[in-house]
């Protein structure tokens, strides 16, 4: 960590020389850089329900992720603000419960891997009309699964700015590497790595919104998605072990249907308190359905300090193809002890502290932003998890 924070001030030392070239308020049809976020987390969970061993064994997992986030802004020849996002991330994780896809825990390539996922941004404000148009790109990648991703999308305000509709489309495709349980490998000799197979799954999702200002309290947003996925929606080294104790790869329909229903409110309580409060339905063609409820009251304690004290419960009921280990039957035409897929419950809280102060952080004056945020997640099943985060903004 002490490296992270090193590099982070550094490179927040570049950006603060390069952003100094444009210090007017005015428009620009210069590119010009707006902010930097840089972020840095630390995971970690355990658990006794892995579904690379069917539903029994450790999830033991930790995860190191460090991102950087630039936003940059520049307004055309007719006045319209461009904006343009240019996003990296790298996570490196160590998992016991994917180490036994060959049932030698902390001895196999799988027990560790690291994913990549830059991204662009772009959207186009005509602020005249209150009319912004957006797009972007995405790509993952770590040893088995690949992502390729897009979306567009249009924002409209209404005639008075009080209220905006936005409408976004996505799609992503995916490659999944075909990485078998090593007791249900056939026909692979020597170099296995090299003779994995790879199958496609696709997801296409649409998103709609609307946003209003109520008051100069109250603000609310309604978000409805449909989301479609097709292709090979399984994992295949998730282990399915039936009544007679015979070992299966989990198997689940190529097609999936969900509607995500939610509601957001914003309330403001004076100049010191925020309350932000979520609620989000969930069903979809596979049996499960879940609601969230989630509450988070930012607090001023001094014009450059606050506390984010946060609160999320979440509740689901199992899919119709969801059995814990040994308790599916040659019957069932598709099976999965993947307990992300089960019944249960779980409460995530913690807080975070936000200092900005007047001059900047660390003698720089455009560094203005230091956030660390904590979390503590139990599930019902048993599977509870830390997440420690530190976010620095260059503004």
């Amino acid at each position: 960590m002490k490296k992270i924070l090193i590099s982070i001030i550094a490179l927040a030392g570049f950006l603060n020389v390069s952003a100094q070239e444009n210090t007017s308020a005015e428009p620009t049809k210069k590119l010009t850089l707006e902010e930097a976020n840089l972020v840095s987390s630390y995971y970690h969970q355990d658990g006794n329900n892995s579904a690379v061993t069917g539903g029994i064994g450790s999830e033991k997992l930790t995860d190191l992720s460090n991102s950087i986030d630039v936003t940059l802004v520049q307004y055309d020849r007719k006045q319209r603000k461009n904006t343009f996002g240019i996003s990296a991330a790298i996570d490196h994780y160590t998992s016991a419960s994917s180490d036994m896809i060959d049932l030698k825990a902390n001895s196999s390539a799988s027990h560790a891997d690291t994913r990549i996922y830059p991204s662009l941004s772009w959207s186009r404000e005509n602020e005249a009309k209150g009319a912004t148009l957006m797009g972007g790109v995405s790509y993952s990648t770590e040893f088995d699964y690949q992502s390729l991703g897009a979306h567009i999308g249009f924002a409209q305000k209404t005639p008075d700015r009080m209220g905006e509709f936005s409408a976004k489309f996505q799609a992503y495709l995916d490659q999944v590497k075909l990485v078998a349980p090593i007791e249900l490998r056939t026909g692979m000799t020597g170099r296995e790595h090299d003779n994995y197979g790879t199958s496609g799954r696709n997801t296409f999702a649409v998103s709609l919104s609307y946003s209003q200002i109520i008051n100069h309290n109250l603000q609310v947003e309604i978000l409805a998605d449909g989301v479609r996925q097709t292709g090979f929606l399984s994992l295949p080294f998730h282990r399915v072990y039936f009544t007679d104790g015979s070992v299966h790869q989990e198997a689940l329909p190529d097609t999936r249907f969900k509607l995500p229903l939610g509601l957001r409110a914003n309330y403001f309580l004076g100049d010191n308190i925020i309350f932000r409060t979520y609620y989000r339905y969930y069903t979809d063609d596979w049996g499960l359905k879940s609601n969230t409820v989630s509450i988070e009251t930012p607090v001023k304690i001094s014009p450059f300090v606050s506390v984010s004290p946060f609160y999320r419960y979440y509740s689901q009921t199992a899919a119709k193809y969801f059995a814990p280990y040994q308790q599916h039957t040659a019957f069932d035409d598709f099976y999965t002890s993947n307990y992300d897929l089960s019944k249960f419950d779980s409460h995530f809280y913690g807080a975070g502290i936000r200092i900005s102060p007047k001059n900047g952080l660390f003698g720089i004056e455009r560094l203005n932003m230091l956030e660390v945020r904590y979390g503590h997640y139990t599930k019902s099943v048993g599977m509870k998890s830390d997440i420690i985060s530190l976010n620095l903004r260059f503004k």
